[in-house]
């Protein structure tokens, strides 16, 4: 009877070892998948594709992770995470952490949404927006001959920059969200 009630349990160990393992090969293979996904979205989004993988490892982790666990995770070499941790870190959605007692630098992602959201739409109008408005502006001051191209093209590149500018300050106004009740107001009957 001992015999029959050792097999039992050891069946159901067995069991259980193997149903964790399947449970745990799920969350590995999910969270790859949404890796790879964010990586490739990156790039649809100007950034490139390691450091959009980096961020989405970051931004799921539940605790920091050190470089050496990002080389690891997602098969790169030192220099290129390195490189895209920086880059993160200057978008200002990556911070460094430390921990005590370890020499190793740590790193975790925004965790908020929202003010995810709203340091890429600042960080992407500083990076692409005002230089562009910049040179838009440069190109549609010119002096012109009267001809009709140049008309043409001083007509077109003032509307271009109006339109860029009318843009960027909206990108402004829902950035600033956080201090505009009415703003506060309109995203939370967005959601």
């Amino acid at each position: 009877m001992l015999r029959f009630f050792q097999n039992k349990l050891s069946f159901i160990f067995e069991s259980l070892k193997t149903f964790t393992y399947i449970c745990y090969m799920e969350f590995k293979e999910a969270k790859n998948k949404f890796v790879q996904t964010w990586g490739a979205l990156g790039s649809q989004w100007g950034i490139n594709k390691t450091m959009a993988q980096i961020h989405a490892l970051l931004m799921v982790s539940n605790e920091a992770v050190s470089m050496e666990e990002v080389m690891e995770e997602l098969q790169i070499s030192r220099g290129n995470a390195s490189m895209n941790l920086r880059a993160l870190m200057d978008w200002g959605i990556v911070y460094k952490e430390y921990k005590a007692g370890e020499r190793r630098e740590f790193f975790t992602a925004e965790k908020d949404l929202d003010e995810l959201a709203v340091k890429i739409a600042r960080e992407r109008s500083k990076r692409e927006i005002k230089p562009a408005l910049k040179i838009l502006k440069e190109v549609s001051s010119i002096q012109s001959n009267n001809t009709a191209e140049e008309t043409q093209f001083i007509e077109q590149t003032t509307k271009l920059y109006d339109f860029v500018l009318k843009a960027d300050n909206v990108l402004d106004k829902i950035t600033e969200y956080k201090d505009n009740w009415l703003t506060k107001l309109v995203v939370k009957f967005m959601k």
